[in-house]
Order: structure tokens, then C-alpha cells, then sequence
């Protein structure tokens, strides 16, 4: 495909403005250009999606689909022009036409398809497929409102829909004649057919999933996968009748009752109702995916008992692992395979990457409401459990306790992970630690059972997005030291070391990180109203809010410095803006008041005279993939600081340090390979260990209160919770952290082992402000992370999954 001209994007534009919109370029709104400009890129993608769409249906080998219940893809115009390689020729177009392209661009709506890291590193995920020139395919649902709207009222999470499908999606193709049928509730036959057991399925309620697809480019590369999202339709339209008779609710409720699987994504499972829910979602997308794929595998010829060698199923996370039952659904209700083919075809065709340790995480489902919402898939899971343990029987007689352990279905619970363990081929955690746990601790009985499944594969990030387009100064500055293959061939950043005390360089590292810095202070002026200093430390925590990634571990130190320049005037501190942005899950009560206390302590802080400005802390709300492009490039400090062993992997560390930031973090997820790149000496390391913090539990020796009590100046921080100090008017509104840390609630006083690293915590935050106060040691830190970011890019995790487990073609690689 040859690339547009300045000349060639304005007639396409201004055709595309006339036709679509019944305007001239010269009075358009805003959003009309960003349609039309969507337009026009739009055409230019389909020459290359025509193009890879016939080369895989002409393509006798293996392909990818990955599934995922998140996708948190971003916003697209932006990306999909630097992809094409034309975001010179469109800026330089719209800036001859008076228009702004950063201005146009913030009418694209954030896709609401994710939450946190799992739905991002998916995305990244598929960047890298597409650049990689491997064939893929994304599979998902089409929220109608993602996860939610977060509004701050009066320092409360407040969840507002999200209605980012509001004005449509310029980037999405429906499919109505692709469109596959679930079927839920009823009940099953059986008969003998020709000597053959037959399975049929009565009495059962169908929706409608009908995809949309939206094309996914690579950097440079001739291929366009496609990530296809489900969205739910009823089987039956209104009743007439009923609403004749004046029964108006009447006749929309089974149709609103159908689409409700795909209006939000996580809906609500503190109540039974919002587990059925969640369950049917579950399956609502995994059934019509792998109907979905079985189906276009025929289309083209293939016989089903070759379907292993030709189509890979990835699941990510345990949200996808119903598959695994729906492929031997198909196989044997549809496909008349005996049960043994079938079982040998599905395990040679899934893989399963785990994301979490925490126990809560690992999904499980009350066997009666499995039973009834999923009939036929009770009867399969069932089958394979029953299977399951008598092979574990023969190899562990008499061993109960170990065979319920490994048991998908135990305690009246169907325990998803296990599942997905049983039914795939290779089981894989996302950093070197992670692994190590789940070998050792979570999956430790599976491990020893099948240890050649387990695998580790270290998470990654898309460059791309996260550097060239995100922070383009920067990318240009390392393009003029070290050239542009750096883009392609992460590794190349490596050359940059040699700059690390480079006067020039790290001059001109400085000027682009306050520049950015500047236009984030605008941001948060425009956003909170907000004045805050650029010459001041940035320091930022943007991540999901839970209790195990510790916003409250910073917010308590805050308050902490906050004390010792109010009791001491001549208290060494340099300016300093902390910077938050999470979402709290709706329903997570101890999550949402941590967001009402970085609120409090903000505003006592930002409005008390005596500290000079010297600290400000800044909460932003709506946390999301555009605003995080925003704060990461803008980041001094990057604070990373899980309890150890809690957190898989985390990407954002990667993005921080990619662009320059430095960590302040503890040795858990990816923050331990970032300290093996880099060395001890370029990062904050503190806490506790895994190893230590696991001993803790298992020995239940960790005493909070014996801390408080030996700790004055803690004592002052935790005893400001309560009393009225932050809200005099609501003294008692955070005793339930009060309590938590010191006593617990029914169980383990400061779970989380926030009070156990407070004092390792602050004296590596101390650390990390005397580095900054010396230039030269700082931006030659932050040199040296940039120039050892390369093996974090998800270029290098996709080459390292497809060698490792999914063995893709290499047919499509760029000549």
C-alpha cells in the first residue's frame, strides 16, 4: 500500500466531510472532522485487511485466537495513523486547514472493553501479533458500557455509566450474517442413535451474539488481525401484543433480560443474581467464539480431527475457561467425536496463562447454579472432573486430600483455574517471580503432577504506543542518537547506554520531561483545579485500586511528611506533587474509602499555608489508557510498591521506566527483572520479600500493633485517621482502616503488611529525593532505565510465546 499524500488525505477528507456530513472542511464541527478523518484512514485499513484476510483463508497452516474478557484498547486514530506511518502527512494537513490534530483527537472516546493491566497487556498483546506479521485474532465482548464512569463528589467514587458507544465506533465492522446462537437454562436428553450416544438440548433460552470487528494494525507490517467483540441480542423481538394491550415493560423485558450479558463489564457478584449474571457473560463469549472459530475452520475445508494442528486457543486468565468445555460440546454434539478424540483434540489446542495469587481471583462457581444455567457444559465439566480423579486415583490411592485439591469440582464449587489447568497444554505466569509462586505455592500439587506445563513468560509492553506516540519528543531525541530500528528491535535501545553521562542528552531529557510536565500541570489545573508546580517532583501511583497494591501505604506516608514539615520548619524537602489515578471496583467497600482518604488528606494538605507548597497531592478521576499516555511520560517517580508476592507481573512499571522514570517499588511481579536490567543502584528497592512475607503468614508471627506502638511518628499518621484530624465534621469516617491495620476484621491485623515496609518505604522515598537533588546522578538513572527497557517490550513476550507454545507461521514476516 502505497502511502498518502497531503493532497490525496485532503480530496478524501473533504469527499468524506460532503458525502457523510453535508459539510464543507470550513465549518465543521470537531467531531464531524474526527469522523470524517476516521473515515478516510478507515478505507486506507481495509486495503490491508482485504489482503490478510485472503492470505489466511488461502493459508494451509496454524492461527491464533486469544481470548480475553478485556481488551483495553485505547483510543484508535491516534495509533492506527502512526501505524500507517502517516501522522506527519495528516498533521501538517489539518494545521494547513487551521485545525489542530491533538485537539480532533480528544473527541475519540476511550473503547470501554477493559479495566486494568489484564485488558492492556491483551492489547499490547495484539499490537505485537500484528507487527510480528502473526496470524491472530482477538475475541472479546462489545461492552455496551465498559466498566464504569468514575466521577469524584466530594472525594467519593461515584460510578456513572460509561456510554462510549454513544456517538459510534468508527472502527468497528458489524457482522449480523456471522452471528452465533448460546443457549442457556433447560434441560438434556439422551438416546442412542446407531449404537452412539446422542446429547440434546431442550427447553433452553437463546441470545443472539452477533460480532463486530475492528481491524488491528502493526508498526510497519503488511498484516491486519482483527479483534472480534460479541454483543448480546435477544432471538425474538418485542411482543406486539403485549404491547398493544398497553403492557409496555412486558414486551421489552426477555429482550432487555438477553442484552443485559453485554452491557458492563464485571457486573457485580456480591449477590447471587450478579453471579448468574457474570457466569452466563462468561459463557455468552466463549460460546459464540468457539462456535465462531469451529465454524470458520470448516468454512475452509479442514477436517475437524486436524483442528489441534491448525488453531491455537489462548485463554487469558480464568474469565475464558468455559471454552474448554464448549470446544468438547462441539466436538461431541455436533461433530459426533467419541469422547476420548474429542478430550485429546481440546487439550491439544488451549493454553492458559494465570494473572493472580490471590485466592479470591481464582474464580469459582456454586455447582447448582452451574448445573442450571449451563446444563449440557455440567454434564462435560463433570465428565472431565470424574476422569480427572481417577487417573489421579491410580497414581495417588487412597490420597483424598490431594485429589480434591487437584479436583475441578469440589465443596459444591467449580473451580475455573483448575479447569483451565486440566484442559490445556501449557500453563504460564507473567514474570519470573510469579512463576516461581505458582509453581511453588498456588499450583504447587499441579506442578508436581505435570510439572513440563508450567512455564514463565514475562510480560511486556507495546513501544509504540507507549513511547512513539505517547511521547514523541522523546522517541525523537533517542531516534537522533541511536537511530529508528529501536521501534522494531527493542534491543537496539541498549546503544543508549553509552549516552548515560552525556551533558547533551540528559540536558535534553530534562527540557522534554518538564515540557511534559507542564502540559500535564495544564491538565490537572483544566481537570481539578489544581495549581501545581512542573519544576516540582512528579510522583505517581495510577493503577487499580486494591488493598495489596498499597495507595494506602503512600497516602500514609504523605500524611507523614505532611507532619514532619508542620513540626519541623527546617524539615529537608524538595516540592513535591503526588499524583493518583485508580478505579475501585463498585461493590469493593475498604478500596472506595482509600479514594475518600487520599481525598482528605489532599485537601488538608493542599489547603494549609504553613508547608509552602511544598506538597500537593492530586487525585484524577476516569482513570484510562488516553490519561495514563498523559501522566506516564510527565513521571519523575514511578511508585510501584505491591505487597511482594501479590502482584503477577504489573506493566505500568514498564511504561514508567521506558520513559524514564525511576522506581520506587518492592521485589515483587516484573519489578524484579526491572532490578536485574538495570542493577540495585538505578531503582528503589524496599520491604519485605515473598519468601519473608509467606514465612510471616505461615508462622502467624507479623504483629501491626507491636509497630504502632514502637513508632511514634507512625502513631501520629495512624491516629490522625480517627478523631476528626482530616474531617471534623465525619471523625469516625476512616476507623474502618484505623481498625483494619491495627486489629483486622475477623481476621489478620494489616494483611497487606503496610505498617511492616512504612519505615523501609520511607527512607527509600528519601533516597530517591536525594538522587533527584544531584541532576546528573538522576537523569543518568533514568538514562540507564530507558537504555535496559528493551526486553520489557511485548514484541519480545509475542516472540517468546509463539516459540515457546503456540508455534505460528512465520510465512507472513515482512520480506
Amino acid at each position: 500500500m502505497q502511502k498518502i499524500s497531503k493532497e490525496d488525505f485532503r480530496i478524501a477528507l473533504e469527499d468524506k466531510m460532503e458525502r457523510m456530513f453535508g459539510r464543507t472542511l470550513k465549518n465543521a464541527s470537531k467531531s464531524n472532522l474526527y469522523k470524517a478523518i476516521s473515515m478516510v484512514i478507515r478505507d486506507l485499513i481495509m486495503e490491508k485487511w482485504v489482503y490478510s484476510r485472503e492470505t489466511y483463508h488461502n493459508n494451509p497452516e496454524r492461527e491464533l485466537y486469544y481470548l480475553s474478557m478485556e481488551f483495553l484498547m485505547g483510543r484508535a486514530l491516534g495509533n492506527n495513523l502512526l501505524n500507517l506511518e502517516i501522522e506527519d502527512v495528516v498533521k501538517e494537513t489539518l494545521l494547513d486547514l487551521g485545525y489542530d490534530l491533538e485537539e480532533i483527537r480528544e473527541n475519540e472516546s476511550d473503547a470501554g472493553l477493559g479495566n486494568g493491566g489484564l485488558g492492556r497487556l491483551a492489547a499490547c498483546f495484539l499490537d505485537s501479533l500484528s507487527t510480528l506479521a502473526l496470524p491472530a485474532h482477538g475475541m472479546g465482548v462489545r461492552y455496551e458500557y465498559g466498566l464504569f464512569k468514575q466521577k469524584i463528589i466530594d472525594g467519593y467514587q461515584v460510578e456513572l455509566p460509561d456510554p462510549w458507544l454513544e456517538e459510534g465506533n468508527m472502527w468497528e465492522i458489524p457482522i449480523p450474517e456471522e452471528a452465533e446462537i448460546v443457549k442457556f437454562g433447560g434441560w438434556v436428553e439422551s438416546h442412542l442413535v446407531d449404537g452412539k450416544m446422542v446429547f440434546e438440548h431442550k427447553g433452553y433460552q437463546s441470545v443472539k451474539a452477533v460480532p463486530y470487528e475492528m481491524p488491528v494494525l502493526g508498526y510497519k507490517s503488511p498484516l491486519v488481525n482483527s479483534l472480534r467483540l460479541w454483543t448480546a441480542r435477544s432471538t425474538k423481538h418485542f411482543d406486539l401484543n403485549l404491547f398493544g394491550q398497553g403492557r409496555y415493560l412486558d414486551a421489552l423485558e426477555e429482550k432487555e433480560l438477553a442484552e443485559v450479558l453485554s452491557k458492563v463489564l464485571y457486573p457485580e457478584d456480591n449477590h447471587r443474581e450478579g453471579k448468574a449474571l457474570r457466569l452466563k457473560q462468561q459463557y455468552f463469549f466463549v460460546s459464540a467464539s468457539i462456535q465462531c472459530i469451529v465454524h470458520d475452520y470448516k468454512r475452509q475445508g479442514n477436517n475437524i480431527r486436524d483442528f489441534a494442528k491448525k488453531r491455537v486457543i489462548h485463554i487469558n486468565d480464568t474469565h475464558p475457561a468455559l471454552a474448554i468445555p464448549e470446544l468438547m460440546r462441539i466436538l461431541i454434539d455436533e461433530e459426533f467425536l467419541g469422547w476420548d478424540e474429542a478430550w485429546d483434540i481440546t487439550k491439544r489446542t488451549f493454553a492458559y496463562t494465570n494473572h493472580t495469587v490471590m485466592e479470591e481471583a481464582l474464580e469459582k462457581w456454586p455447582a447448582d447454579m452451574f448445573r442450571q444455567l449451563l446444563p449440557r457444559i455440567w454434564d462435560i465439566v463433570n465428565e472431565i472432573n470424574e476422569r480427572f480423579c481417577r487417573s489421579l486415583w491410580e497414581i495417588y490411592p487412597g490420597n483424598w486430600q490431594r485429589i480434591s485439591s487437584l479436583a475441578i469440582i469440589s465443596n459444591s464449587q467449580v473451580r475455573m483455574a483448575n479447569l483451565c489447568i486440566v484442559g490445556s497444554f501449557s500453563v504460564n505466569g507473567v514474570a519470573e517471580l510469579h512463576t516461581q509462586i505458582l509453581k511453588e505455592q498456588v499450583f504447587r500439587k499441579f506442578y508436581e503432577h505435570t510439572p513440563e506445563k508450567f512455564i514463565g513468560i514475562t510480560n511486556g509492553i507495546t513501544f509504540r504506543r507507549f513511547l512513539l506516540k505517547a511521547n514523541p519528543s522523546l522517541a525523537s531525541l533517542i531516534s537522533n542518537y541511536i537511530g529508528t530500528n529501536w521501534a522494531l528491535n527493542s534491543q537496539e535501545l541498549k546503544k543508549l547506554e553509552q549516552y548515560k553521562d552525556d551533558q547533551n542528552f540528559q540536558l535534553a531529557l530534562k527540557d522534554i520531561r518538564r515540557n511534559n510536565k507542564i502540559k500535564l500541570a495544564k491538565y490537572i489545573k483544566d481537570s481539578n483545579g489544581i495549581l501545581v508546580d512542573p519544576d516540582a517532583i512528579f510522583d505517581v501511583q495510577i493503577k487499580r485500586l486494591h488493598e495489596y497494591k498499597r495507595q494506602l501505604l503512600n497516602i500514609l506516608h504523605i500524611l507523614y511528611l505532611y507532619n514532619c514539615i508542620i513540626d519541623d520548619p527546617n524539615f529537608d524537602m524538595l516540592p513535591h506533587t503526588f499524583i493518583f489515578a485508580a478505579k475501585a471496583a463498585p461493590g469493593y467497600r475498604m478500596a472506595k474509602l482509600i479514594i475518600k482518604l487520599i481525598h482528605s488528606v489532599g485537601e488538608k494538605i493542599n489547603n494549609d499555608p504553613r508547608i509552602h507548597g511544598l506538597i500537593k497531592v492530586v487525585f484524577l478521576e476516569n482513570y484510562r489508557v488516553s490519561l495514563a499516555e498523559k501522566i506516564i511520560c510527565a513521571t519523575d517517580i514511578s511508585e510501584q510498591i505491591s505487597t511482594a508476592g501479590k502482584e503477577a507481573s504489573g506493566t505500568g512499571n514498564m511504561k514508567f521506566m521506558l520513559n524514564g522514570a525511576l522506581t520506587i517499588g518492592t521485589l515483587d511481579g516484573a519489578n524484579v527483572e526491572i532490578m536485574e536490567a538495570i542493577g540495585k543502584d538505578n531503582i528503589f528497592i524496599f520491604g519485605l520479600k515473598a519468601e519473608e512475607i509467606d514465612e510471616s503468614n505461615r508462622l502467624s508471627s507479623y504483629k501491626a500493633l507491636k509497630i504502632y506502638e514502637q513508632d511514634p511518628e507512625l502513631k501520629q499518621v495512624l491516629d490522625q485517621l480517627i478523631g476528626g484530624f482530616l474531617d471534623p465534621e465525619h471523625p469516625e469516617i476512616f476507623r474502618e482502616i484505623y481498625t483494619g491495620l491495627l486489629f483486622g476484621y475477623g481476621g489478620v491485623a494489616d494483611p497487606y503488611y503496610v505498617l511492616a515496609d512504612f519505615r523501609s518505604y520511607a527512607k527509600a522515598h528519601q533516597k530517591a529525593v536525594q538522587t533527584y537533588k544531584s541532576p546528573k546522578d538522576w537523569w543518568q538513572r533514568s538514562i540507564i532505565n530507558i537504555a535496559n527497557a528493551g526486553m520489557f517490550s511485548s514484541d519480545r513476550t509475542i516472540e517468546e510465546y509463539n516459540e515457546r507454545i503456540w508455534h505460528l507461521p512465520k510465512a507472513y514476516k515482512k520480506q
